[in-house]
């Protein structure tokens, strides 16, 4: 665990216990898998788990529900059992459960979840849920179909911002290790050589990348992997790793997307300016 800059803005900071330090339940987008991730390890003193925090919150405020006077484990099997997915002791003695459907329902063979059970390729998203998280005032093609609707560059800003995540961080959880932090060395802009010469950077000059939410100054990389036009921010650094102490995420947005809002990854365009 370390202190991150958010946790630095609070007034009071709660240790928490690690994943290794309580009992807890998994499930994930990449599988159809329920696993449980048993407590290894007693946490430090004064660390408590989310559900210690929560049952305690509870009994100060005075609110009663049953859920306020399980153990985490009660929680787990109660949760199994309510939702048809046998119980505790069967989840330790396998390991997981195979939640993946059927065949004849996985590949939609007797049809959809529709009331005509028919695949829609124009659904009425103002009329499913959630609402009042897109834009508004967008509407998307009626049909299935390009919708150029990204940042596209222009004369002004002609580079295009992609920010993934860096090999050895993927998270902001592994920025802290000192081997991780010593393999990214970093933070830096790749460009393509022809963009280099174009902009008269060489390799390890500052540079400066902006757009209308902001501006950041950035060491120049020089590769041959990135595309013309193209420029990779590998993320993500924290604040503090950069000049001046703001991240990339300054040039980054936070707009809302059709149809029901989320963000729109790597959709960012920039402008480049050798640092003076």
């Amino acid at each position: 665990q370390f202190m991150t800059e958010t946790a630095q803005m609070a007034d009071i900071v709660l240790p928490a216990t690690m994943f290794l330090e309580h009992n807890d339940l998994y499930q994930s987008g990449g599988h159809q898998h329920i696993t449980l991730g048993p407590k290894i390890i007693n946490p430090p003193e004064e660390c408590r788990s989310n559900h210690e925090v929560i049952c305690a919150l509870a009994k100060r405020l005075g609110v009663d529900h049953a859920g306020f006077d399980m153990t985490s484990r009660e929680i787990i099997d109660r949760t199994l059992q309510d939702s048809g997915w046998g119980n505790l002791e069967n989840l330790e003695e396998k390991h997981w459960i195979d939640c993946q459907p059927e065949f004849q329902d996985s590949h939609y063979l007797d049809g959809f979840a529709h009331t005509d059970g028919r695949f829609h390729f124009s659904p009425d998203w103002k009329a499913l849920p959630p609402q009042g998280f897109g834009p508004a005032g967008v509407s998307m093609p009626v049909l299935p179909d390009h919708w150029n609707v990204i940042e596209e560059a222009n004369s002004e800003m002609p580079y295009r911002l992609v920010t993934a995540p860096a090999r050895h961080y993927l998270n902001s959880t592994f920025t802290e290790t000192p081997t991780s932090s010593r393999r990214q060395k970093r933070p830096s802009a790749m460009l393509h050589p022809d963009d280099a010469r174009h902009l008269k950077i060489t390799d390890g000059d500052t540079i400066r990348l902006g757009n209308l939410r902001g501006e950041i100054p950035i060491a120049a990389e020089v590769v041959e992997t990135a595309q013309r036009g193209v420029v990779i921010v590998e993320s993500i650094w924290p604040n503090r790793a950069f000049t001046g102490g703001k991240g990339i995420n300054v040039l980054t947005g936070a707009d809302p997307v059709a149809p029901v809002g989320g963000a729109a990854f790597h959709d960012t365009r920039i402008w480049i300016r050798p640092e003076l």
